[in-house]
């Protein structure tokens, strides 16, 4: 997709989701493409969390402890950062290839 403020993202995120079909998702990446987290849509009510950047972390969460969780690992993962790539993926496949490093 594009280059997306950080300050909108949390927002662009949550309408996003009721969107996407399992097993689909969303991968953040810095501008560097480095450091990422995938959103992956388990069911309605389930979200797997893939952080990879300075932790190294699988978390599964539920439609209440997202927006938490969320904005945990994106003030971990980009902290000086004012915007992020932001990529829909419809595969979980799709975030094992090897992203182009700037």
């Amino acid at each position: 997709m594009a280059l997306i403020n950080i300050a909108t993202l949390h927002k662009q995120i949550m309408q996003m989701l009721p969107s996407i079909d399992p097993p689909g998702g969303i991968e953040l990446l810095s501008y560097k493409r480095n450091r990422t987290i995938a959103l992956l849509v388990k069911d309605s009510s389930t979200f797997l969390l893939k952080e990879d950047g300075y932790l190294q972390q699988d978390v599964v969460s539920n439609r209440d402890t997202l927006p938490r969780l969320l904005k945990e690992m994106i003030k971990r993962e980009f902290p000086r950062s004012r915007k992020v790539r932001l990529y829909k993926c419809y595969d979980p496949v799709e975030l094992e290839r090897t992203h182009q490093k700037i």
